[in-house]
């Protein structure tokens, strides 16, 4: 059995643009996808849409449908409680290595993704800041520097990225993550602990708010 390749470089970008315009909300729960529109909206032929539309679905934001089209995934309840409890399993451990194992260059790209999400949840640039937040968790997890943690994470970041995606108060988030930072960078293992309990309730806690105001509306 041979391994696959890696995708072409066409076939990664039509990836990384469907998958931002899922996480930020522009295509949302339900959307179809169809790959002869996408091509012709993206300028590109319909393989490296048909190869992104399948990564899409092996990392859980779209429903793979007969033929040549999917759904962007609509997450249940369930599927939101699970992501929350493979959050609070493999978050602590990430930080709490991350706090140990950190070097200068990794602590100031850590800090340099805190400050962008500060300046820009402060500017009401929601997008920016929910990317930036979600770049916070994917480099603590480069810091931590355990390759199967780093690989199982991986399997998760879309899914973990939407997840980030649906919080409103952003800047409680950013000054959470920045009070991480700071127990990161003094290798506090113990605030680090006690920070990312704190930090898990505030986002558990926003997303039951966002919903609430979704059903109400």
């Amino acid at each position: 059995m041979t391994t696959p390749g890696p995708p072409s470089l066409e076939s990664q970008r039509v990836f990384e643009q469907l998958r931002t315009e899922i996480v930020d909300g522009v295509r949302g729960p339900g959307s179809k996808l169809v790959e002869r529109d996408l091509a012709v909206d993206l300028g590109v032929s319909r393989v490296p849409v048909r190869d992104a539309l399948r990564r899409l679905g092996a990392e859980g934001l779209v429903v793979l449908r007969p033929r040549t089209w999917a759904t962007v995934r609509t997450f249940s309840p369930k599927d939101v409680a699970d992501l929350h409890e493979v959050r609070e399993t493999m978050e602590e451990r990430i930080f709490t290595l991350a706090a140990r194992r950190h070097t200068p260059a990794g602590l100031a790209k850590l800090r340099a993704a805190v400050d962008d999400e500060l300046g820009a949840a402060r500017a009401g640039d929601a997008a920016v800041a929910r990317r930036r937040a979600a770049d916070f968790h994917e480099i603590a997890t480069e810091l931590a520097a355990n390759d199967l943690l780093g690989e199982i994470a991986r399997t998760l970041s879309s899914r973990m990225r939407w997840l980030l995606g649906q919080h409103d108060d952003l800047v409680t988030i950013a000054r959470e993550h920045e009070a991480l930072w700071a127990a990161v960078a003094r290798r506090d293992v113990a605030a680090v602990s006690r920070l990312v309990a704190e930090h898990l309730g505030t986002s558990k806690r926003q997303y039951e708010a966002r919903l609430a105001a979704d059903q109400s509306a």
